[in-house]
């Protein structure tokens, strides 16, 4: 069983997994890691800081800034870190 995610983003910050590129295509040729040197702009929202300023919710799939935020990793999982006016959008 695996344990709850035990971090807490502060004051305007957002905690978002960061969706993992599409390794192949869909005429099924695989693409390398280097293919696309960009991390991707899509994730989901995980927790979220107190401030009242937050449009986001927990569980919320959002497009976020290319270069904003802090890349973490917990328990082998990447995150990143951002304040939450790196959120471009929602997608519904």
């Amino acid at each position: 069983m695996k344990e709850k995610l035990t971090i807490r983003p502060l004051g305007e910050n957002i905690l978002i997994q960061v969706e993992k590129p599409e390794e192949k295509t869909s005429a099924g040729i695989y693409l390398p890691e280097t293919a696309n040197p960009d991390r991707p702009q899509i994730g989901k929202v995980i927790a979220i800081g107190e401030s009242d300023k937050i449009k986001v919710k927990s569980g919320e799939k959002v497009v976020f800034k290319r270069y904003g935020g802090e890349e973490v990793k917990i328990d082998g999982t990447e995150y990143l870190l951002s304040n939450y006016k790196d959120v471009l959008a929602v997608i519904a």
